[in-house]
């Protein structure tokens, strides 16, 4: 016997005004009776801090709670009745946010991260009664903002000027690159559709040393308020590489950077918890020290290395 939920869209995706709609799919060797088959809408902001330092803070004010969004949302598909034996499809809607209904919490769009996940789960249930084993299954679906409350699109993105040079950098460079100096210039934008790609373009005007590589690095801040202290983790998400090997001087390289759907979500700042993001643009240059270091972290500053950190912000607009 088994049971699965099968939802009317493959992308998963509905805004909370929207019936999430699918069928519950029955496969039974012999027919089966029960006590009503319910549908179970769960969403929450989970909230963790993994390792470190704070971990010991954490546990001065226990399990950090899970903020609920919609919390359990029952609605009957049958009364009790049986299930014929073979394949049985039973459709079902459910509405996640009802006009002039009040929630317990925004409903924020779907995110997994490192410290924080906010999900939102779709649970049917087949009661048998105290003799039999109830028949489950769970499924996620992913909610992203309603239309009326989306931004206009900007007529133009906000965009930064960057530049790169030995000057501008905090962590000890190699000795050539400290004497011989180099300059990289820029633009990229710094508010961004997330539907639409991280663009800009960039130039290297000059350096001593040649360029091993050029990488745009993708980083998510999540932060957890822990009673009077907050716990920050920086995650990097996704790495791209706009140039391999040494680059024509004076030449310039486009950026273009498509951002991913479940690690990315709008920015958000709530009173408990934080979402942000910031993307480095990174230089690294041809050395004999960086062959022997070619798995370090690189998010990390190194010696053979020059990196530009700007924010991000991430918004979805009409």
């Amino acid at each position: 016997m088994a049971i699965e939920l099968k939802l009317s869209r493959t992308s998963r995706v509905y805004r909370p005004s929207e019936a999430v709609e699918g069928k519950i799919i029955v496969k039974s060797n012999s027919s089966i009776s029960h006590y009503g088959i319910r549908l179970n809408v769960n969403g929450s902001v989970n909230l963790q801090v993994r390792g470190g330092p704070l971990g010991a803070v954490e546990s001065l004010y226990g399990v950090v709670k899970p903020i609920p969004i919609v919390r359990n949302k029952t609605v009957e598909v049958k009364p009790s009745g049986t299930i014929s034996s073979g394949t049985t499809e039973i459709p079902f809607s459910v509405i996640l946010r009802k006009q002039g209904e009040e929630n317990l919490e925004k409903f924020y769009e779907t995110f997994h991260g490192a410290n924080i996940s906010i999900q939102y789960l779709l649970t049917v249930d087949i009661m048998r009664g105290y003799l039999h084993r109830s028949l489950s299954s769970t499924v996620e679906f992913i909610v992203e903002s309603d239309k009326g409350d989306l931004l206009e699109r900007p007529i133009s993105p906000e965009v930064i000027l960057f530049y790169i040079t030995q000057d501008t950098q905090r962590h000890p460079l190699l000795p050539e690159l400290k004497s011989g100096g180099f300059r990289v210039t820029g633009r990229m934008t710094t508010e961004c559709v997330i539907t639409d790609a991280i663009s800009g373009e960039l130039t290297v005007e000059a350096s001593a040393v040649p360029i091993g590589s050029i990488d745009i690095l993708l980083f998510c801040v999540e932060s957890i308020l822990l009673g009077e202290r907050i716990a920050t983790k920086t995650s990097l998400i996704q790495t791209t590489q706009i140039a391999d090997g040494d680059v024509c001087r004076n030449m310039t390289l486009p950026i273009y950077v498509i951002l991913p759907r479940l690690l990315t979500c709008p920015t958000i700042f709530a009173g408990p918890f934080s979402i942000e993001f910031k993307v480095s643009i990174v230089i690294n240059f041809q050395s004999k020290l960086s062959k022997l270091h070619s798995k370090s972290d690189p998010g990390t500053p190194r010696l053979w290395s020059a990196m530009e950190t700007l924010p991000l912000e991430l918004v979805r607009a009409k």
